[in-house]
């Protein structure tokens, strides 16, 4: 499989022998490919385009096709890539944050992003208010924020909010 380390991108041809580019193109994203494809037919195919495009290509050409066509298209999508591989490793950071917590900071963190209170929390885990506040510490310098809007942020970026539940 393709690197997806450097930014690049995929110039994919519809009709490949033994193989179709929308095959190739769909056994990639089973792959985890998060590779741009910029597709290129001889045979426009209306169908086909819509497929691939649902399918995330990130441009579709009929051939001949130009360098001054092709090659800001080839520029969209490594800047493409670039971006999404820069958010990929946002992420990254969030979740590997998100997994240094013990199953009770854990539930803890769950309970304040919904907007409970300490003295809420400590009814519902069964604990003392003093010790969900060191639970709460721990979780702010676990996750690198320095209040309740930061870790409900934290929460959104990593996908964990009660809407995403």
């Amino acid at each position: 499989m393709p690197s997806d380390r450097i930014p690049s991108c995929i110039l994919l041809d519809v009709q490949i022998p033994d193989l179709d580019g929308p095959a190739l193109q769909r056994r990639l994203i089973e792959l985890g490919s998060t590779l741009p494809i910029i597709f290129l037919t001889g045979y426009p195919d209306i169908p086909v385009t819509v497929r691939t495009i649902k399918a995330g290509a990130e441009n579709f050409f009929t051939k001949p096709v130009s360098s001054e066509a092709l090659l800001p298209a080839i520029e969209g999508a490594l800047v493409h890539h670039q971006a999404s591989r820069e958010q990929q490793a946002k992420l990254d950071v969030v979740h590997a944050r998100l997994a240094t917590l013990t199953t009770r900071q854990r539930q803890v963190f769950d309970l304040i992003v919904v907007g409970n209170t300490n003295k809420h929390i400590a009814r519902a885990l069964g604990g003392t208010e003093r010790t969900i506040k060191a639970h709460r510490q721990q979780v702010m310098e676990k996750l690198q924020v320095r209040g309740v809007a930061e870790l409900v942020a934290f929460a959104e970026r990593a996908g964990v909010t009660s809407g995403s539940r």
